[in-house]
């Protein structure tokens, strides 16, 4: 097991609401603060004492930026982990670290995103990082490269393709509950589903991800001060963060190509923590698009590609009752996305016990980060007695 384990905790959530692609009414910079404070205000911990600023991405509200409207009394740790949707929850074990060293004692871990005052997100995951090979051969956007691998997993392993419509409806049926979905009020029954435009084949309309202006962020101290807040703290038993022999932007030739690239990190964040796939209680699920969410469960152990079928179905995905409830606030397709760290703040609340669609007794809450980047992550948030 990590020495981190446990070691630090999140205490505070802030969330702006989800806006339409580029037309918040604010900047990033405001969307951060917003998210910032109410993380602090939830935790009850005044902005000043954040000492510590962690992002990932693209993200463009640096601590520099922050600190002066936060009123910052001095920063003595700050972050960014290189990668895109796959730096999350990455982020927060590099939190960890600074807390559980002393680097820092109260942490911030956020993301804004606001297209208006920025480019495209696609736009900047293409120009950034996106293998000349593809875009000499005119893909370009994640859902075309990503189709790819979910394509292979498809014909060449028999992963069914109804594994992917029933992780995009459990996700709207989830997002039917949530006041702060942007998909509340979509009622994704077959028909539907099946009757969506196609986007890059295998993927239809509703097995992508929205994008959305907005930000979230939370609020992350050492384990033995977490009972000094107002809520009840979500301790990181594990975060780790990589890739596997090749992975990485230019060659991407990681086996198994057709998954999701978390084998690597899959097995670590088990031997971290002390616990497997049977134990968890609920997941939130990075799903840029849907193939690669049922990827980064097979990666993950809870089911194998003879078995998928079998495993991933819309009742066993649901909550309360499901076996593996996923994205209980509709996740990156129906609740928002902002790189994926809206899913951060849903895990935190299945442990505080107030998600809109509650596991009950949910103790341990996994989040697996962006699946298909050219590197990743996944977390594992557990109550006080699985420490």
């Amino acid at each position: 097991m990590s020495k981190l384990r446990g070691a630090a905790a999140v205490v505070g959530i802030g969330q702006t609401p989800y806006y339409k692609r580029g037309a918040s009414p604010d900047p990033e910079l405001k969307l951060a603060l917003r998210a910032i404070v109410g993380a602090c205000e939830d935790a009850g911990l005044d902005p000043s004492e954040v000492d510590g600023f962690v992002s990932y991405a693209s993200e463009r509200s640096d601590a520099q930026k922050l600190m002066s409207a936060l009123g910052t009394k001095e920063v003595r740790f700050a972050s960014l982990a290189w990668i895109h949707g796959g730096g999350i929850p990455g982020a927060l074990g590099i939190a960890a670290m600074a807390v559980a060293t002393g680097q820092a004692n109260a942490v911030v871990v956020y993301r804004s995103m606001a297209e208006s005052s920025s480019m495209r997100l696609r736009v900047m995951v293409a120009q950034n990082d996106t293998a000349a090979q593809y875009l000499v051969n005119g893909l370009e956007s994640p859902a075309q490269i990503l189709a790819l691998r979910s394509q292979r997993m498809i014909e060449k392993h028999g992963v069914p393709r109804e594994t992917m419509r029933a992780m995009a409806q459990a996700t709207y049926y989830h997002a039917r509950n949530n006041p702060r979905a942007y998909g509340r009020d979509v009622v994704l029954d077959d028909e539907t589903y099946d009757n969506a435009r196609m986007i890059a084949e295998p993927y239809r309309l509703f097995d992508c991800s929205r994008e959305n202006d907005g930000a979230c962020a939370v609020l992350v101290v050492a384990a033995d001060r977490a009972k000094d807040f107002r809520k009840t703290p979500a301790y990181l038993l594990a975060a780790p963060m990589g890739t596997l022999k090749g992975g990485g932007a230019l060659e991407e030739n990681i086996r198994p190509y057709s998954l999701a690239g978390q084998i690597g990190v899959a097995r670590r964040l088990w031997e971290q923590s002390g616990y497997g796939p049977k134990d968890v209680d609920v997941a939130q699920v990075y799903q840029n698009m849907t193939g690669m969410g049922v990827g980064s469960l097979i990666d993950h152990g809870f089911c194998t590609y003879e078995n998928a079928g079998e495993f991933i179905t819309f009742d066993n995905l649901i909550a309360p009752n499901g076996g593996l409830p996923i994205n209980t606030s509709g996740g990156d397709l129906a609740e928002g996305f902002i790189h994926g760290m809206g899913l951060v703040a849903e895990a935190v609340r299945q442990i505080r016990g107030d998600s809109i669609n509650q596991v009950p007794g949910a103790k341990l809450s996994l989040m697996t980060g962006g699946p298909g980047d050219t590197m990743t992550s996944t977390g594992l948030f557990g109550a006080e007695e699985t420490l």
